[in-house]
């Protein structure tokens, strides 16, 4: 039987194939090409049109165009307000993430379904639903106004409704994460004598830390760029109330499309800086749990 068995002639050395494992996509150059060809088409077609309309302008007309006082109060007020908006929804989506993952509780599916009513409803019906509540004369506006107290027409509104529109990102991030923790992680800090505050801020944070930031630049980017539901909100005074993609439909409805750009491109810019700044947070949060386990 030894003996037969050595005598068995050898596979020749191109015989043996290495077996590729089946994949459910096309290769890897037909997948890439759909890739690139999506993207273009999507995105870098119509930035490249938005960059290359703004190199019509001249160094001082586009200088003019970005930076006169009027357009630079509307950034103040469009990254302040978004700022203030995505660090709000930061504390409030993580406890409403945190009361839909950890308590059970009568009506628990509808709260989790109104989470998503800010993607579903649109964002012009927002703000209106929004001005009738916060006006003077609104339900909530009327009981604040003899206080001194104006939620509508002001920087308020604004902040209130990127608020609304910018906490569904933080909570269906997070909430999946939250999802995901180990409880015998939990249990095993409170065995060893850790503090609820203590196993929060040792054992949860450092988890959801990345869905967090993740949340806090969804929220962040969609509020810069939001219009409808603050147009009817903000009071759109100059210098006061005016965000800037409001600026960016004035110039566009007196037709001048490269002043349109210019400010566009300015918006595009400070945008991807600080995403890029927010992702490379991500990465180091994640280095950091990753050496910590």
């Amino acid at each position: 039987m030894t003996a037969s068995l050595i005598s068995l002639p050898l596979p020749a050395a191109g015989a043996v194939r290495k077996r590729v494992p089946k994949r459910v996509l096309p290769g890897f150059n037909l997948t890439l090409g759909y890739t690139l060809l999506y993207l273009s088409l999507i995105v870098l077609i119509p930035l490249s049109a938005l960059v290359f309309k703004t190199f019509t302008l001249t160094w001082e007309q586009f200088w003019a165009a970005v930076a006169s006082p009027r357009v630079v109060a509307s950034y103040q007020l469009t990254f302040g307000a978004s700022l203030v908006a995505a660090l709000v929804n930061v504390v409030f989506g993580l406890l409403v993430a945190w009361v839909l993952v950890r308590y059970t509780f009568p009506g628990k599916k509808i709260v989790d379904a109104l989470v998503d009513l800010p993607f579903a409803l649109p964002t012009a019906v927002a703000g209106i639903a929004l001005t009738a509540l916060l006006a003077d004369n609104g339900w909530v506006g009327q009981v604040l106004a003899p206080y001194g107290i104006q939620l509508a027409f002001n920087r308020n509104g604004i902040v209130i409704a990127l608020i609304f529109i910018g906490l569904p990102f933080v909570v269906r991030t997070v909430q999946p994460v939250l999802e995901d923790i180990e409880k015998e992680l939990e249990e095993a800090a409170t065995c060893l004598g850790a503090t609820r505050w203590q196993t929060f801020r040792h054992v949860i944070f450092p988890t959801i830390a990345p869905a967090l930031l993740t949340g806090f630049a969804m929220a962040f980017a969609r509020a810069i760029g939001e219009y409808g539901s603050v147009i009817f909100i903000a009071g759109n005074m100059p210098m006061v109330s005016e965000i800037t993609p409001l600026i960016i439909i004035g110039k566009l409805e007196q037709y001048d499309y490269a002043g349109a750009t210019a400010v566009a491109v300015v918006m595009l810019v400070f945008s991807f800086v600080l995403l890029l700044i927010i992702n490379a947070l991500q990465a180091w949060q994640r280095r950091r749990s990753g050496a910590a386990s």
